[in-house]
């Protein structure tokens, strides 16, 4: 492995920057995983930045059940975030629809839409759950984990710069 492209996976493991995509959820995963970036849990420390673009993040994390209205934005958002990027469901929502599920306005859970890498259990899930699912997916996006195999109805990922 050359030099370049082990200090490009040690800094992929080391500081993952999150796009975070509502898409239409209860607001319960929001708070949770902003409970991750105060004091009690600073992920900050860890090198995980929330960011707002998803041009620069690696991670783009989805809380909720996909929405006919967020539908169309996920995509344009997984195509903006630059390869590798990896996708963490958080919640019950986006692996399930939980409540959701059966509502007209509900697509379906997130995997039939984007690749999903990560699924964060819990509704919500506890902020040590999320942080265990972020270093997850950084393992992945540093090559330290394999990648889960996706079915080809999803979308190819040759999206980004």
């Amino acid at each position: 492995m050359s030099m370049l492209k082990s200090l490009m996976n040690t800094a992929r493991r080391r500081s993952p920057w999150l796009f975070h995509a509502n898409a239409g959820s209860c607001n319960g995963c929001d708070i949770e995983l902003v409970t991750c970036l105060t004091p009690r849990y600073d992920v900050e420390q860890l090198g995980i930045r929330l960011e707002a673009s998803p041009r620069h993040a690696d991670i783009i994390v989805v809380s909720g059940p996909v929405t006919r209205t967020t539908c169309e934005a996920l995509e344009t958002v997984y195509g903006q975030v630059p390869n590798p990027k990896v996708v963490v469901a958080l919640g019950s929502c986006p692996a399930t629809c939980n409540v959701f599920a059966g509502s007209p306005t509900v697509v379906g859970p997130l995997d039939r839409i984007l690749p999903v890498d990560v699924y964060v259990p819990g509704c919500p899930p506890r902020p040590d759950a999320i942080i265990a699912g972020i270093a997850e997916a950084a393992a992945i996006l540093a090559g330290d984990k394999p990648r889960p195999v996706h079915n080809s109805s999803q979308t190819s990922g040759e999206g980004g710069r």
